[in-house]
């Protein structure tokens, strides 16, 4: 039986999982085998005759193209990898071997889909740094830092948001990456409707619209919408959503699918378990150094802060102040309305201290209604004088707590360096003795 080695040809290689390019000179595709459709979802007819150029992922067609005239040398390639765009938009790695035919003019070439295994190699390397990032991070923010470098390489093309969610409060915060800012967070209240609040509140991925007035909240998309151009997976930690980690395109055509869904909600699992572990240390290490109920500085910080602050005025001849706080008739008011109304005018006090102080000032709360401020880089008893006008004025003014208005003052005590004493135990006794004479006047 005699076999028509010729006319079989084409069937073999048609048969191959491969795909295999027959490329001319001029970089234009002669004969492409029938895998081409699973492979970039064009049929062969689609592609003969098309520059091959056309399909090559833009950020890859330079050292492509270096490839190939290489190849066009006669130096043959067995592993070169590149990024070609598929049909329907996403992106598909290929491992290619590739020689040059001198004597037909032609390059030929087999193409293999590595996407899966790119993916997988992936993931493993970005689950390996995001977990050196969470051990090298000291902070909440510092990891956040971390994860956006790891996602960014992961998705280049896409915008990466990160939100914590306040369920008593209602609002998200998310790392502050705008330049310049000088902010850690940023706040801003959860709008319903939108697709971060749905993940959030529903506790599941959600493909979406991406909304260009609102970066990263997204639009929630019609049941078979095309549109899906916004990723969010919630960070989900012991039954709990604790924010959501999102990813959006502004690049046109975006269509983001099963295999990027899956892969942020794989690292999203590893990511919430990070987090809350990072944020239960940040919490503790505040509650060492913070007063629990009014967050501002504790005791223990407060004196290493003002022994630091006399060091350093001590060798510059420098001129700082210790002002020594009591609310007046504190007391009376935490009997009469009860202990949480009390809790409560003492956190709007110590809010009010911070609002009228400078950032580089330290406020503390002592002790029950006992406060202290350290103002810093002072010049005077003039001056001094001045920053106790604005706090009695700040204190004054009216609050309300549990429907009643309420006009609190305090009695307040200065001690001024290196006018009245040398060390942090003789500023703190002049001020204190200063506030009592207040009060008894």
């Amino acid at each position: 039986m005699s076999i028509n080695l010729n006319a079989l040809f084409p069937k073999l290689i048609n048969l191959l999982l491969d795909t295999v390019f027959v490329v001319d000179e001029l970089g234009n595709i002669v004969f492409v085998s029938d895998a081409c459709q699973q492979l970039l979802g064009y049929s062969a007819d689609e592609l003969t005759g098309t520059p091959v150029l056309d399909y090559i992922h833009p950020d890859d067609r330079e050292r492509t193209v270096a490839a190939a005239r290489n190849v066009m040398r006669g130096q043959p390639h067995t592993d070169f990898r590149n990024r070609y765009r598929h049909k329907d938009g996403r992106v598909v790695h290929i491992l290619w071997s590739a020689r040059w035919s001198a004597e037909d003019q032609l390059r030929i070439a087999v193409a293999r889909d590595v996407t899966a295994l790119y993916e997988a190699e992936q993931t493993r390397n970005a689950l390996y740094r995001i977990s050196e990032a969470a051990h090298a991070a000291e902070t909440l923010r510092a990891l956040c830092d971390g994860v956006r470098e790891v996602v960014s390489e992961l998705f280049p093309e896409s915008s990466l948001y990160l939100a914590f969610n306040d369920a008593g409060e209602n609002t998200l915060s998310v790392p502050d990456w705008s330049a310049g800012r000088g902010k850690d967070w940023a706040e801003s209240p959860m709008e319903p409707g939108t697709a971060i609040a749905e993940v959030i509140s529903a506790g599941r991925v959600l493909l979406a619209s991406r909304d260009p007035a609102c970066p990263g909240m997204g639009r929630i998309t019609p049941s078979g919408s095309a549109d899906a151009d916004w990723l969010g997976v919630p960070l989900i930690s012991r039954g709990a959503p604790l924010g959501a980690l999102v990813i959006e395109s502004p690049t046109p055509g975006t269509h983001y699918g099963v295999a990027d869904q899956e892969l942020l909600q794989f690292m999203a699992t590893q990511l919430a378990i990070m987090f809350e572990r990072k944020r239960a240390d940040e919490r503790l290490r505040f509650l060492a150094h913070h007063d629990p109920l009014t967050g501002l500085t504790n005791r223990s910080l407060f004196y290493d802060r003002l022994e630091t602050a006399l060091r350093s005025a001590s060798r510059n001849e420098g001129r700082l102040a210790l002002l020594y706080l009591d609310l007046n008739d504190f007391k009376k008011i935490n009997d009469t309305e009860g202990h949480e109304a009390g809790d409560k005018m003492l956190i709007e006090m110590a809010r009010r201290l911070e609002d009228c102080t400078r950032d580089t000032d330290t406020v503390a709360r002592i002790g029950g209604d006992e406060f202290t401020v350290l103002l810093s880089d002072v010049h005077g008893r003039a001056s001094v004088e001045a920053a106790v006008g604005k706090i009695r004025e700040f204190m004054s003014l009216p609050m309300k707590i549990g429907g009643k208005t309420f006009h609190a003052s305090c009695s307040i005590g200065t001690a001024l360096y290196p006018e009245d004493g040398a060390t942090a135990r003789e500023l703190l006794s002049k001020a204190d003795a200063n506030m009592y004479l207040g009060k008894r006047r």
